[in-house]
């Protein structure tokens, strides 16, 4: 429905070619723009432009939206892909589409396939969002909020460069620093047989019993192997 709307635009900008050359030769040529309706039963799409033209010519709002719709009606992409039109309020336009008009959407779909929707990137882009997101804590256990944020963070990613929109992803592996260092002394003192609450173990430690796991695979000299690396 992407090509329809592009029609009807440009068909709506015709019409209000033709009425400012009726009414008001010379006059500024309003843009073409559709608005969508709060109500889904006053249509698909409604045309505003009536109201800021009538303004601008000094004419009733109303008067002006017959003569746009007359000339809409004039119109092949309107005639094609228009199932009604009517004017309501104060000089709107409501547009309804006919079913045609709104199945096209399936041919659109099956012949672009995966980049249906997606707009180009401009080609002197650089990256000029950064979208970082998981960065999983790693001195603690994942859990399905990791997967879920990993699948959400990658999906805004995704849909913002299909709208053309540069993006550089950014994930943190915080293997580094001042938490490791606090995972290593939490092991350690679990190592030497301290839990939470006894004299000895570190204020800073963590003390989740996941702590109490690590040290006994290391005790029980357990590897862990991950990609193409074994500890």
């Amino acid at each position: 429905m992407i090509q329809v709307k592009h029609d009807l635009l440009s068909a709506l900008h015709t019409a209000l070619q033709a009425v400012v050359a009726d009414i008001a030769p010379g006059a500024a040529v309003p843009a073409a723009a559709f608005e969508t309706p709060k109500q889904a039963s006053h249509g698909d799409f409604a045309i505003t432009a009536a109201m800021p033209l009538a303004k601008a010519v000094k004419k009733n709002p109303r008067e002006i939206a017959d003569r746009l719709m007359a000339a809409l009606q004039a119109q092949g992409a309107v005639q094609r892909w228009v199932q009604q039109l009517e004017i309501a309020g104060p000089g709107y336009i409501n547009l309804r589409l006919s079913p045609a008009a709104k199945q096209t959407v399936v041919t659109e779909v099956l012949a672009q396939a995966g980049t249906y929707g997606s707009r180009p990137m401009p080609a002197d882009a650089t990256p000029h969002t950064m979208v970082e997101f998981v960065s999983a804590n790693p001195t603690g256990p994942l859990h399905v909020g990791h997967g879920r944020q990993a699948a959400l963070g990658d999906s805004i990613c995704n849909l913002m460069q299909t709208q053309g929109a540069p993006v550089l992803r950014e994930f943190y592996y915080n293997d580094a620093g001042v938490q490791i260092a606090t995972l290593a002394a939490s092991t350690q003192a679990r190592l030497k047989g301290l839990k939470p609450g006894d004299a000895g173990w570190p204020e800073s430690a963590y003390n989740g019993e996941y702590i109490a796991d690590i040290a006994a695979d290391f005790l029980a000299r357990k590897s862990v192997t991950a990609d193409d690396r074994s500890y």
